[in-house]
């Protein structure tokens, strides 16, 4: 992880150039930096935001791309059955709005099921509808987060991952729970 000074510095210095690509490795603090420095007026609040929920898109989006490339050749060096790999594309499908966007606001378990929804083959537009449904109030939260609370930025990151945590660890909870109750 990029030390959070480094990114303030850099954003400081070097303005919008850097956001998008370190959104797309680090977005949640990026974000809140990046904002905090528009409220100072170094940076622009509108194009601080329109930046960060496209290179979030564009990170989702390349996320699938490698998933619809190489996740089931990968599932299947995992020797995971191919009747087991349409199975669980078939249960993607099925719910892949609430599965895309639970995931997307856990932010921890993002990027597996990125993966897994193009693997699955999930329709592309639906993939980023889901996407852009969880994107924009998610990068929205973060933008206002960072106007009103940025200065205390590298407490933040503790936060976000700490809450990262929590919502992964409740998402596996409830996924181990309702494969047992449909297993029964």
């Amino acid at each position: 992880m990029i030390a959070q000074e480094t990114v303030a510095t850099l954003l400081a210095v070097h303005g919008l150039a850097l956001i998008a690509p370190l959104a797309l490795v680090e977005g949640p603090i990026v974000t809140v930096i990046a904002a905090w420095l528009a409220q100072r007026g170094v940076l622009d609040l509108t194009a601080v935001t329109l930046t960060v929920i496209l290179a979030d898109l564009v990170g989702d989006a390349l996320l699938y791309a490698v998933g619809r490339r190489g996740g089931r050749p990968a599932l299947s060096l995992l020797r995971v059955r191919e009747a087991q790999i349409e199975d669980l594309a078939g249960g993607l499908r099925a719910r892949a709005p609430a599965v895309l966007i639970g995931a997307k606001l856990t932010h921890a378990a993002g990027a597996a099921v990125l993966l897994a929804a193009g693997a699955a083959r999930v329709p592309f537009g639906l993939f980023m509808a889901c996407n852009a449904a969880a994107t924009l109030p998610k990068s929205l939260f973060f933008v206002s987060l960072g106007w009103w609370f940025g200065a205390t930025h590298a407490r933040m990151g503790s936060w976000i991952a700490a809450g990262a945590l929590t919502l992964t660890t409740l998402l596996v909870l409830l996924v181990l729970l309702y494969r047992r109750r449909s297993c029964s």
